[in-house]
Formats: C-alpha cells, structure tokens, sequence
C-alpha cells in the first residue's frame, strides 16, 4: 500500500502542529518527499541514525517497523482511544500532540519525535483498523515448517 499526503494537507497540519518542532521537521521531510510516507521515514532515520540497515530481499526498514508497532498499538486501548478522540475533532493540536508523544513513550517501542510524528500520520491517513488489519501477518507466515524424513 503506497500512501502520500497532499500539499494541502501538509500545509494544514504545519498550521496545527505549528508549535511543536519535531513534527515541524516531519513536515518538511514529507513536504520534499512529496508526501510519501516511507521515503519520509527512510529520511529521518537516516538523518537521526545514519545508514539504514541491510534488509532481506522484500523487507524495508518501513514494513519492520509498522509490523513491531502493530504488536504494540493495536492492542492499546488507550492508543485507539486517543485516535478516536482525534478522528472526531481533527484540528486540535493538543490531541495531535498527544498521539505523537504516546507513541514515542509507548513501552517496548522508542521512537524520535519526527519519526513518530511521520507513522502518526500515516496511522491518521489510513485509519487504526486499516492499520492493524493490514499489517497483520499472514496466516501463510505462522503455519509450521515440516521437516522431510529420509
């Protein structure tokens, strides 16, 4: 799933998130990378830690991510009751501000503030239960392996 957010809906959320400096650099990141999500992230990681890690043919640093904060957040009630209270009133920078910081105290799961603030939006753009579905692994992925016998 390739996801991008507008021009003008990078500029709205500049206006909502004016005050807070990490998703300021967010937003310019995914402003020069067009709105793309995963080209965003790549960015920031690599401004944050340098090179990206080898990754097995077909895996992206992107995909490993969202896949571990999947284990995370979707069984958060309190994260989706965050993205609830978000969804119904869109423009409130406090419960923007609130979903970012969440997320990057979220046990099990530091994140840099800009980096967090890029899967928030993404989180935002695609909807939780997209998300969560979505990034759930294959049944195919979990069944056992057997072993030949001579």
């Amino acid at each position: 799933m390739t996801t991008q957010l507008t021009s003008p809906e990078i500029y709205g959320l500049r206006e909502i998130l004016q005050e807070y400096e990490p998703a300021q650099q967010a937003l310019a990141t995914l402003a020069a990378q067009e709105g793309w999500f995963e080209a965003s992230f790549n960015q920031l990681c690599t401004e944050k830690y340098g090179t990206l890690p080898q990754m097995a043919e077909g895996k992206s640093l992107w995909q490993v991510t969202l896949k571990n904060l999947r284990q995370e957040a979707c069984g958060d009630d309190s994260f989706r009751t965050k993205i609830q209270e978000y969804s119904k009133n869109p423009g409130s920078t406090p419960l923007l501000t609130g979903l970012i910081v969440y997320l990057v105290g979220m046990a099990g799961f530091p994140l840099d503030p800009a980096i967090a603030t890029v899967i928030v939006l993404y989180i935002l753009k695609i909807g939780l239960n997209i998300f969560c579905e979505y990034t759930e692994p294959s049944t195919t992925d979990q069944s056992p392996r057997r072993i030949p016998r001579d």
